[in-house]
C-alpha cells in the first residue's frame, strides 16, 4: 500500500474524533444542499408538467371547407416548434364537454343543435413552449379565414415563463449560497484536523520532507472524508424524501446522476478543503 494512502488511513485511527467531525460536517452540509436539490428538482418537474399542457386551439367556422382545414393542419404540423395537430369535430367536442363538465350535462343533452365549434388543437414541442413560439403558431392559424378564434392561454404562458425564471434564479442564488456555506464548514473542519497534527507536519519539515510529500496523506484523507460524508448526505436526503412522501406529499426522488454528483462533490470539497488548509499551514511554518 502506498505511503500516502497508509498514512491517510492511519490518521482516522489516530484522531477518530476529528475524522468524525470532518465527515459529519461534510454530510450535514451536503444534506442541506441535497434537501434544496430535492425541492428544486420537484419544482422543475411540476413546472414542466404544467408547461406540457400549453397548446394552441383554433376554433373553426361551421362552414369551414374540410380540404382547407386539412391543408392548414399540414402547414402547422410542418412547423419545427409543433409536436402534433389534432382535428376535433363538433360531435367530439360535445362528447368531451358532456364528460368533463358534468354540472352542465343536462344542458348539453337537452340542446336541439350542437353549439360547439370544431377545432384544431396544436401541441408544442418540449422546449418550444415559450411565448414567441406559441404566438407565432397562433398568428399562422388566425390568418386562415375559416378560423373564428384562436386561444392559447396567453396569461398562463406568461405565468409559466415567470415561474420558470423565478425558479431558475432562486436555484442559482440559494443553491450557490448553500454550496458556499458547505465549503466554509468543510474547510474549517479540515483545518482543525490539520492544526491538531501541526507537530507531525513540523517534524516532517525538519527532516526535509517536500511539500507534496507532506500534503498527499492529508489530501487523501480529505478525499475519503468527503466521499464518506457525501454518501451519508445522500442517505440522509433519501430518508428525508421517504419521510416527506409518506407523511406529507408524494414527491419524486432525485435522478441517479444527481445523487452521484452529490457524493463526488463531497469528495471534491474534502480534497480542495484539505489542499487549502495544508497549504496555508505549510506557509505559516
Amino acid at each position: 500500500m502506498p505511503y500516502a494512502l497508509r498514512e491517510a488511513l492511519a490518521a482516522f485511527r489516530r484522531t477518530p474524533l476529528l475524522a468524525l467531525l470532518s465527515i459529519v460536517a461534510v454530510s450535514l452540509s451536503l444534506f442541506v444542499v441535497g434537501l434544496f436539490a430535492l425541492t428544486a428538482f420537484n419544482i422543475r418537474v411540476a413546472i414542466e408538467q404544467i408547461e406540457s399542457r400549453v397548446e394552441v386551439v383554433a376554433y373553426l367556422h361551421d362552414e369551414a371547407p374540410p380540404g382547407e382545414v386539412q391543408a392548414a393542419a399540414a402547414e402547422i404540423m410542418a412547423m419545427e416548434s409543433v409536436r402534433d395537430v389534432r382535428y376535433v369535430s363538433k360531435d367530439e367536442a360535445l362528447t368531451t364537454a358532456v364528460q368533463e363538465l358534468t354540472e352542465f350535462r343536462d344542458v348539453f343533452t337537452d340542446l336541439e343543435m350542437n353549439p360547439l365549434p370544431a377545432s384544431l388543437e396544436v401541441s408544442m414541442q418540449p422546449g418550444q413552449r415559450d411565448r414567441s413560439a406559441v404566438e407565432l403558431v397562433a398568428q399562422r392559424l388566425a390568418a386562415h379565414p375559416f378560423v373564428e378564434d384562436v386561444s392559447y392561454g396567453d396569461d398562463w404562458v406568461s405565468k409559466i415563463i415567470s415561474l420558470r425564471r423565478i425558479a431558475a434564479g432562486g436555484t442559482m442564488i440559494i443553491g450557490g449560497a448553500f454550496a458556499a456555506v458547505a465549503g466554509i464548514i468543510i474547510a474549517t473542519a479540515v483545518r482543525i484536523s490539520v492544526f491538531a497534527r501541526r507537530d507531525e507536519i513540523q517534524i516532517m519539515r525538519l527532516v526535509g520532507a517536500t511539500a507534496g510529500f507532506i500534503q498527499r496523506p492529508f489530501l487523501i484523507e480529505g478525499l475519503i472524508s468527503g466521499l464518506i460524508g457525501g454518501v451519508l448526505a445522500a442517505v440522509l436526503t433519501f430518508l428525508a424524501f421517504e419521510a416527506v412522501s409518506v407523511t406529507l406529499i408524494q414527491v419524486l426522488w432525485l435522478p441517479a446522476e444527481w445523487a452521484l454528483a452529490g457524493v463526488l462533490a463531497g469528495g471534491l470539497y474534502g480534497l480542495l478543503s484539505s489542499a487549502v488548509a495544508v497549504r496555508r499551514h505549510l506557509r505559516s511554518i
